[in-house]
Formats: structure tokens, C-alpha cells, sequence
């Protein structure tokens, strides 16, 4: 089971940026997530702080692929792009 440890970078009044590293077993990754304010808000509804939604949503990429296969920088928008279901489940997951 992965490890994820989700660290504040930056914040702005238009996003968040978090460092976010996962650890499993001897190898760990290390990613820059930015999340913008209002994606934030309209997955959340403020239910949540930021960096719980990108913990969240490590935990949703980790299910679907290894962490090697994580982009190192993206937006979290980007995760439905890819995963066209993340929208909907991420709102059920929280």
C-alpha cells in the first residue's frame, strides 16, 4: 500500500500548489499538483481543505495505475481528461 504525503507549496488567490511524494516499499515518487480555486470549490463544495482533495485523488490515480505513471506536474483538472469518471467519483468519495 502506497504512502501519500500531501505538503502545501504555494497558494495563490487563483490556486493551491502542493508537493505531493508517495512512498511504496524502497522507491518513492514526487509530484507538483496545482489545484485551481474553483475546480476546487465545484468538486468540494468546501467540504474538504485542498489538500485533502489531492490526497484523495492520489488515492483514486493509485487504483487505476502505479505511481511511476503519475504525471510528475499537472493540474488536478487534468485527472478527468484522462479518467473520465473522476469527477463523479471523486464528489462520491468525499
Amino acid at each position: 500500500m502506497a504512502k501519500v504525503s500531501v505538503k502545501g507549496k504555494s497558494e495563490s488567490s487563483e490556486a493551491f500548489i502542493f508537493n505531493v511524494e508517495v512512498v511504496e516499499g524502497d522507491s518513492k515518487t514526487v509530484h507538483t499538483v496545482e489545484v485551481d480555486r474553483s475546480y476546487y470549490e465545484r468538486l468540494t463544495g468546501g467540504k474538504v481543505t485542498p489538500a485533502e482533495l489531492v490526497e484523495k485523488s492520489f488515492s483514486f490515480l493509485l487504483g487505476r495505475e502505479p505511481k511511476e505513471s503519475i504525471l510528475r506536474r499537472f493540474n488536478l483538472e487534468k485527472i478527468a481528461y484522462y479518467f473520465p469518471e473522476y469527477e463523479e467519483d471523486i464528489k462520491n468519495y468525499l
